[in-house]
């Protein structure tokens, strides 16, 4: 591996982690728990009170583990990461957004914080500098 920077190994590193935490939070909620459970139990009922329409609420807690499942996939493989990476990290605003409303101290220590790090820590690295990965594999191809 002499010839793979140790910045090339990070780049790799912090997006495989942070697929993984993105592809099997999509597979359980997909999966195991049901897109159509995760919406009525943690969207519908849980902000049933709130500004939010239960249409939105719906659509929302239904998407959501679709989205996660899709993009954890395209973050571990590298595919159209930098999309991607933004998107998920554009998802974490709307869900910390969310628990705020039932909660205005919410503690994003947990889930949260280690998300956003990885998505920030991800995002700062010079584009190009994510050679193991599918993006890296056609822009050599490109010659870019």
């Amino acid at each position: 591996m002499p010839t793979v920077s140790n910045q090339t190994l990070a780049v790799f590193l912090m997006r495989t982690m942070l697929g993984l935490v993105f592809l099997y939070a999509g597979f359980w909620k997909v999966f195991v728990l049901g897109a159509d459970q995760h919406a009525a139990q943690f969207f519908v009922a849980a902000y049933k009170d709130s500004w939010i329409p239960g249409i939105l609420l719906t659509v929302t807690g239904y998407a959501i583990p679709y989205f996660e499942l899709i993009a954890g996939l395209m973050i571990v493989i590298g595919l159209r990461t930098r999309e991607a990476v933004f998107l998920c990290g554009l998802l974490l605003l709307l869900t910390t957004y969310g628990h705020l409303l039932k909660e205005p101290l919410f503690d994003i220590d947990g889930h949260t914080f280690t998300r956003l790090a990885l998505i920030v820590g991800w995002l700062l690295m010079p584009i190009g500098s994510d050679r193991i990965s599918v993006d890296g594999v056609l822009a050599a191809r490109r010659g870019a």
